[in-house]
């Protein structure tokens, strides 16, 4: 759900909190698809903070005929265009900076990638029943085996085994629903 239009309307009324929502929820996807078109993570970052920075001085107006992050990610474009644009000389770049971009550029990609899983997946076990989701913290999050977790639930070892598989069905079908692709829950 894109609550962005609604944090937007806060900050423009005076509620400096809403920005930083605004920021907390989208400098990370905006970094790297600002990057896509710069090559550079350093200078994706400069051109999120210009983004951001034009929000805070401009206050453009969202007419809500898109989605709120479909409107800051054409913000975002037309400021990596305009920079684009400006800085349009090429430099040569040798091939160990490219190698060691594109490696930074893959492993801030890697860890966005995983937060937004995690973050997907905790939302996904909050629905489950609570048994369930104490079985799965405990032997995924936690990584206790399943007879410690057995011992910390006062349950046998195989009403653990039936829990933890139940369990995974349980939030394999809630993932689903939300759209997750999973490789192997």
């Amino acid at each position: 759900m894109d609550n962005g239009d609604e944090s937007y309307r806060r900050f423009l009324q005076g509620d400096d909190k809403a920005f930083v929502e605004i920021i907390r929820d989208y400098k990370d996807g905006l970094i790297l698809y600002i990057n896509g078109f710069v090559n550079n993570v350093i200078t994706a970052e400069e051109i999120t903070e210009d983004v951001f920075f034009k929000l805070v001085t401009k206050k453009p107006k969202f007419k809500e005929k898109s989605s709120f992050k479909t409107w800051l990610y054409a913000i975002g474009r037309n400021t990596a265009v305009d920079y684009l644009r400006r800085n349009s000389k090429q430099k040569e770049v040798t091939t160990e900076e490219i190698r060691e971009i594109e490696d930074e550029r893959l492993s801030i990609e890697q860890a966005y990638i995983k937060q937004e899983r995690l973050i997907l997946i905790h939302r996904a076990l909050e629905k489950l029943k609570p048994e369930y989701k104490q079985v799965l913290w405990l032997v995924y999050f936690e990584d206790f085996s399943q007879k410690e977790a057995a011992k910390i639930m006062k349950k046998s070892v195989h009403s653990v085994e039936t829990l933890v598989y139940r369990a995974r069905l349980t939030l394999k079908a809630e993932l689903e629903k939300g759209g997750f692709i999973y490789e192997d829950i």
